[in-house]
């Protein structure tokens, strides 16, 4: 009996520290070899010098950048892609802040995100799986990793306390939508969503489930130990579909919570941008209002010592492509438990141009905005409102807001970012402004480098044309590599999407210039009308007037380079805006391009209005104009034109407003019977912006106008096609096209 005792508790012994051990591995797995499923950087040759859309997909992705406590070393992360395993997987990089001594710290299988130092510099959080792991940074690799988190509801992003014992994070609750099994459990096999309300969809999900933020103490964060910043009331935070954990700020003492909500559900939200500023206090749980009228406040920033807090900020209600303010606060401190601020002042006032992404560093803020060199730029603002570009005009770059600002012995500045390019994707990069004023850049990283150095390099030039109404347009022009003016080529046209955005250097995974002009296309892409980077009088002039001047606007660009003696044929491409924009031209331009692409485009406005999600958009820019107006309880015309159902809606099809009747009466597929020119339409089912209906009738409205074309349907992407196999066959399906009616 005794000996039966004692291999009964060997056994048992054994068993235990089999499963122990099984569990130590999961959850303390340490980062210095390769774990199965990993994916690493690709080791592609390239013999001929051109690059292909497997040459793209190869491409390691950069982002992220955190810098050390001690100001020492950057920690960033990479992502690199399967085609074979159609996923992307990115894991953690770490060197000394001038790009030496680069290391990889891990080699995940599954993808992390959200890499944060500890404030002790000694170790990382990060997001994987769904749940806040830490591990510690070694010389050569992280070190075991812990789960620090148990969320049912999984985290997204999180945010740190200044010193790192309180932590931020997103979560979820069951959203307005309800499914089958909310209704009767017992129907756990059907499918269904129910809703009673607007904006039930959001780009490509529906809203079954609402982000929230919690607050936790970071070594107890599980659902019952974590408070919802919003409680009871029903909204989201951070606001869907693309905002995130930069929406919400800390005090620099951890007392106050900045954040940024749209403090409205249904059709009140599906119409309003109007994003209020608040304020969390930690110790009594309340929270204040800063700011709560006019259109979006988004991105607050607390100074570094506490005393101000800033924000961006758009004017007008119902209009998400207002001037993008910087606001700026002075925290007075609290007042008998409530805090209090100084009157807001706009520190942007005498700039034209919209600010993004503040950074404070001592009491300046440091920001990107799109130039009229129609590049995007690094600057500063001081609280007196005076604003000073630190990146030259003229360097042919989209620099980014600073992830590290350090101050130099000579009295400048060195200003840690990312740029990239038309020729090469992101990378970091250090600018240095001497106090003289004098100023320089040297990139840091050079993850592709070994990619890049097989390929022959395009190049670019800025030109600038004449419109219709005698304005100057800027356009980028982009030549195959090798280019010889005295031979021809077959040129692309990019019609822009937004439609308020910008042609700059822009580098895309999605729509890569350098990877056409590497496939023998010079490239014209025009700033037209609604492009960002030239005042807002040129931005905002697009708004209701879809089927004018920026149409005009195309075919000048698109008449200049097919004029040109090395043009053979033009394509007219574009996503999007830039696919309404294609469905458009296909009716108007005669015989100027010889094919189109279309991707996600718009082609019948009125049955958009009924069925995208965003209707604040399509309210302003299909010819409303008009701010946000709500009166509850009415159901109806109100019987001035504008007014339904209590809501403002001056650019609905069925309004009595001349602009919005102008912009629908001038939809894409009023000009079918003018189709003559082969077309490719392509959309994905998954996209709820520009639903894929819109798609379908554009390529069955050119197969019965007889006109040669082609219809692709991606059935689980978006309005983008992310998924590396997708995107692999789109860049195929979309060459052959231009390859068959331009080559």
């Amino acid at each position: 009996m005794k000996k039966f005792l004692k291999n009964f508790l060997i056994i048992a012994l054994c068993f235990g520290l089999g499963y122990g051990i099984t569990y130590l591995s999961s959850s303390f797995m340490k980062a210095n070899k390769n774990e199965k499923g990993y994916i690493g950087p690709s080791e592609l040759q390239i013999d001929n010098g051109v690059m292909t859309p497997e040459v793209l997909l190869a491409l390691g992705r950069i982002s992220d950048p955190q810098i050390s406590p001690d100001g020492s070393k950057v920690l960033y992360t990479v992502s690199y892609t399967s085609i074979e395993k159609n996923r992307s997987c990115r894991n953690i990089f770490i060197s000394d802040l001038d790009g030496t001594n680069k290391v990889q710290l891990s080699r995940y299988a599954h993808s992390v995100s959200c890499v944060r130092w500890a404030p002790d510099g000694k170790s990382v959080y990060f997001i994987q799986d769904g749940q806040i792991w830490k591990a510690a940074v070694g010389r050569k690799s992280l070190g075991a990793r812990r789960q620090i988190s148990k969320v049912d509801s999984g985290i997204s992003e999180f945010k740190l306390s200044a010193d790192g014992s309180k932590v931020l994070y997103i979560s979820s609750i069951a959203g307005p939508v309800k499914t089958a099994k909310d209704i009767d459990p017992a129907l756990d096999k059907a499918q269904a969503y129910v809703t009673e309300d607007l904006m039930y969809r959001h780009w490509d999900h529906w809203v079954t489930e609402t982000p929230r933020t919690y607050l936790a103490p970071i070594d107890k964060i599980d659902s019952e130990n974590s408070i919802d910043l919003l409680g009871e009331e029903p909204y989201e935070l951070p606001t869907e579909p693309f905002s995130g954990i930069e929406q919400l700020d800390w005090s620099a003492d951890g007392r106050l919570i900045a954040y940024s909500c749209r403090k409205k559900t249904g059709k009140q939200y599906a119409f309003s941008t109007n994003c209020g500023i608040y304020i969390y206090d930690v110790e009594s749980g309340k929270t204040f209002e800063l700011k709560t009228d006019g259109g979006y406040d988004t991105d607050p920033v607390w100074s570094e010592d506490g005393r101000h807090l800033a924000w961006i900020s758009m004017a007008r209600d119902g209009y998400e492509a207002d001037r993008q303010r910087i606001l700026c606060c002075e925290y007075l401190g609290m007042e008998e438990g409530e805090p209090k601020f100084s009157e807001i002042v706009e520190l942007s006032a005498d700039f034209d141009n919209d600010a993004n992404s503040l950074v404070w560093h001592n009491d300046e803020i440091y920001f990107s905005s799109m130039r009229p060199s129609a590049t995007q730029a690094v600057l500063k603002a001081e609280l007196n409102g005076r604003i000073t570009q630190l990146s030259e005009e003229d360097w042919p770059y989209d620099f980014f807001s600073p992830w590290a600002i350090k101050d130099r012995e000579d009295g400048g500045v060195d200003i840690y970012t990312s740029y990239y390019c038309l020729n090469f994707p992101t990378e970091l990069v250090k600018i240095s402004v001497s106090a003289e004023g004098q100023k320089t850049f040297c990139q840091i990283s050079h993850e592709n480098e070994h990619l890049l150095s097989q390929l022959d390099e395009p190049s670019s030039e800025s030109i600038h044309l004449q419109t219709v109404d005698g304005k100057q347009m800027q356009c980028w022009v982009l030549y195959p590599p090798k280019f010889d003016p005295s031979k021809q080529y077959p040129a692309i046209e990019i019609v822009l999407g937004g439609p308020q955005g910008t042609n700059s250097q822009d580098w895309s995974y999605r729509w890569c210039y350098r990877l056409m002009a590497q496939q023998g296309y010079v490239v014209i892409m025009p700033n037209r009308r609604g492009t960002t980077a030239f005042g807002q009088e040129w931005k905002e002039q697009i708004s209701g007037d879809y089927p004018g001047l920026n149409m005009q606007d195309y075919l000048t660009a698109g008449r200049y380079i097919k004029s040109q003696p090395y043009v053979s044929k033009l394509a007219c491409v574009g996503a999007s805006y830039g696919g309404y924009s294609a469905y458009m031209l296909e009716g108007l331009h005669g015989d100027l391009y010889d094919c189109f692409i279309a991707h996600a485009g718009i082609f019948n406005e009125k049955q958009l209005w009924y069925s995208t999600e965003e209707m604040w958009f399509a309210n302003w820019d299909n010819g409303g104009l008009t701010e946000y107006a709500y009166e509850p309880g009415q159901t109806g015309p109100k019987g001035d034109g504008i007014t339904f159902g209590g809501m403002q809606q001056a650019g609905a099809p069925y309004s009595d407003n001349a602009r919005a009747q102008r912009h629908y009466a001038h939809s894409p597929e009023s000009m079918v019977k003018n189709w003559h020119t082969p077309i490719l339409c392509i959309h994905g089912m998954m996209d709820f912006r520009i639903p894929y209906e819109q798609g379908m009738a554009a390529f069955n409205a050119a197969q019965m106008m007889g006109v040669p074309s082609k219809l692709l349907i991606f059935p689980e992407e978006n309005h983008w096609i992310l998924q590396p196999q997708n995107s692999l066959l789109w860049h195929r399906e979309f060459y052959d096209w231009l390859e068959k009616w331009c080559k």
